[in-house]
């Protein structure tokens, strides 16, 4: 018979699960495992950075993530590791003025840079892009004023013109007076920019009035009425050529020319009106006016010539006296000195003095001129006075008058004036850029802010609100600086 096989019920287990049990444990796992959510699956992530790594190494990770915080009580009895401090915040980037900037990078430099812009002229980022000084301040256009658009066809026909001029005022003497009124204002201005000569007085008078009598006279044209030629001329832009091609004199005597005096005999009536001798005013309804120049033609302008053109202008609202020096009448009795005839002792023959700026804080001079201004164009709304930083502090200094105290006055004679530019007009280079140009810049840069708070100060509610304009030094030029 058959042997009987006896099977033991007590037998040791295999110490490895069947290829069933495992297959069928790892399925149960992963099931459990995508049954989590995402929520616990970050949070028990979290743990185990915390309990690996401790808070140190999780301040130092680039990207931390926010955990919910519970009372310290409730964390000692469950034992939950402290929470990391969360990191510091960045300091907030402000500029000069104290003000937050735009969220960002910064722009760039092309942006900001007056050199790099594309209204500089040519000269003027030729010249900061070869790291070296400019001879020429950035001019601003009047408020207003038609400039045609760049590359547009008539900004290339009037270019053209401006650098052709010698040949165009010749041939075309008879067409340009009666070119609109628009296209007049700004080929002055086109040719006062490109022509090297600048616009002279009789280039203002041959696009303003028309040919010379004469020159109507030998071809039979009839001389044209100035009071509704000129009648619509509310701007003039003559950037660049006064002190050049044209004084602030010749340009007076241009617009109101002098009346002669007619010999009137015995009136037969008291009632009898008197007759009104005298040629017409050019132009009858000037508004705006520029008077800028560059900083080469500082010595052949004169502030006693602007004082007498400005008591002829009471309705002028807009001026522009871009790179003018300090208001003085004797400019060049700077550094004279005479003796006294009472005393004998040498004193200064002008109101101001080599050392009357830095060491005596003395603008009495300037803050006169400035008043005697202020007083004749007391319509004025708008004032451009870039590159003038150097006398700045006039326009908020006191000084010791005749039993008064002198002073500009911005709330009664310049109470209207809501727009003021106080720039610089001037591009640090690109490159190579010292310490002193960076603190030039910087000094204009507070002294204007000075003059804003000391006029909004002064007007304290009783005048307009006035808005200057004043430059900004770059983030990266502030780090520039810095490291110089």
């Amino acid at each position: 018979m058959p042997k009987k096989r006896h099977q033991s019920k007590y037998s040791k287990p295999p110490s490895v699960a069947p290829p069933i049990l495992s297959s069928s444990s790892s399925r149960a796992a992963s099931e459990h495992q995508h049954e989590r959510s995402v929520n616990q699956l970050l949070a028990e992530l979290r743990r185990h950075s915390i309990r690996n790594n401790g808070p140190q190494s999780a301040n130092s990770n680039t990207f931390n993530v926010a955990t919910p915080t519970v009372p310290p009580a409730i964390r000692q009895i469950l034992q939950i590791p402290e929470t990391p401090a969360p990191a510091p915040r960045r300091p907030q980037r402000r500029d000069v003025n104290g003000r937050r900037v735009p969220p960002g990078p910064p722009p760039p430099r092309s942006w900001i840079s007056l050199a790099q812009s594309c209204h500089a002229p040519a000269d003027l980022a030729d010249a900061a892009a070869a790291g070296g000084a400019t001879t020429r301040i950035q001019h601003w256009p009047l408020p207003g004023a038609y400039v045609p658009g760049a590359g547009s066809l008539i900004d290339q026909a009037l270019r053209r013109m401006a650098l052709d001029w010698e040949q165009q005022r010749r041939w075309n003497q008879f067409y340009l007076y009666a070119l609109p009124s628009r296209l007049r204002t700004a080929l002055l201005a086109y040719v006062s920019e490109y022509y090297e000569p600048g616009v002279a007085a009789r280039d203002l008078r041959l696009v303003l009035a028309g040919p010379a009598d004469e020159a109507l006279a030998r071809y039979g044209v009839g001389k044209p009425d100035l009071a509704s030629l000129n009648g619509d001329v509310f701007y003039l832009d003559l950037a660049g050529s006064v002190g050049k091609s044209v004084t602030v004199r010749e340009l007076g005597e241009l617009l109101f020319p002098p009346t002669a005096v007619a010999e009137v005999g015995l009136q037969d009536s008291w009632d009898s009106s008197e007759p009104v001798a005298g040629p017409a005013k050019l132009l009858p309804n000037l508004t705006q006016l520029s008077l800028a120049i560059d900083p080469g033609s500082t010595s052949s302008v004169s502030w006693k010539q602007l004082l007498s053109l400005a008591g002829k202008l009471p309705t002028l609202t807009h001026l522009n006296l871009s790179g003018w020096p300090e208001p003085s009448l004797t400019p060049n009795a700077k550094f004279a000195k005479v003796a006294s005839p009472l005393t004998g002792a040498s004193i200064q023959y002008g109101g101001t003095g080599p050392y009357s700026h830095t060491l005596d804080s003395d603008w009495s001079e300037s803050i006169q001129v400035l008043n005697r201004l202020s007083k004749s164009l007391y319509s004025l709304e708008y004032l451009d006075l870039t590159g003038c930083g150097d006398w700045f502090p006039a326009l908020m200094k006191e000084s010791d008058g005749d039993f008064t105290i002198d002073f500009v006055d911005w709330v009664g004679n310049w109470g209207k004036i809501t727009t003021l530019r106080l720039r610089s007009g001037y591009a640090l280079p690109e490159t190579h850029a010292t310490r002193g140009q960076y603190q030039r810049i910087a000094d204009w840069i507070e002294a204007a802010a000075a003059v804003e708070k000391h006029i909004r100060v002064q007007r304290h509610g009783r005048g307009r609100w006035i808005t200057v304009e004043k430059d900004t030094l770059s983030e990266y030029e502030k780090a520039e600086w810095e490291l110089d």
